[in-house]
């Protein structure tokens, strides 16, 4: 199972202020955690909302509006994708989330849509042309992790 973990943001995320050093040594702790038990399969943080945009549709036709966005808690501040083995590991891994004694945020999981959950609608063919495209989608990464060290 997949699950998508959402770190929402808070108002010092949204005014671009990092972390301490205390701060980023607990988070890499519990990244190493999660990779040394084999559930991080990628995650990061994000910058503040100012240097991000939205694409709304309407009646087929993109608008963009670029950020900020008034709603905090409605903005994403990182992201983990884990590979768990219930919904239960999900939720515990989450919950070991450091958290300094001051610090008030919110963590939303959800589930990856699996290929099964899309029924009959998930033809022979479209599950094939899938599987090309995350062969694409790894080359690409491997390409990326090449030029960038």
């Amino acid at each position: 199972m997949r699950v998508m973990v959402f770190m929402k943001a808070t108002e010092e995320s949204e005014a671009g202020v990092m972390p301490t050093e205390e701060a980023i040594a607990e988070m890499m702790r519990y990244n190493e955690e999660l990779v040394k038990a084999g559930v991080l399969l990628d995650g990061d943080g994000l910058q503040p909302s100012t240097k991000g945009a939205r694409v709304k549709f309407s009646g087929g036709r993109p608008t963009v509006v670029d950020g900020p966005f008034a709603e905090t808690k409605e903005v994403v501040a990182g992201y983990w994708l884990l590979q768990v083995k219930s919904w239960e590991e999900a939720v515990e891994w989450v919950k070991r989330c450091p958290a300094g004694a001051d610090e008030n945020f919110e963590i939303e999981i959800r589930p990856v849509i699996e290929a099964e959950d899309f029924g009959d609608a998930f033809t022979p063919e479209l599950r094939e042309k899938e599987e090309e495209l995350r062969g694409q989608e790894e080359q690409l990464r491997e390409q990326a992790a090449k030029q960038h060290g």
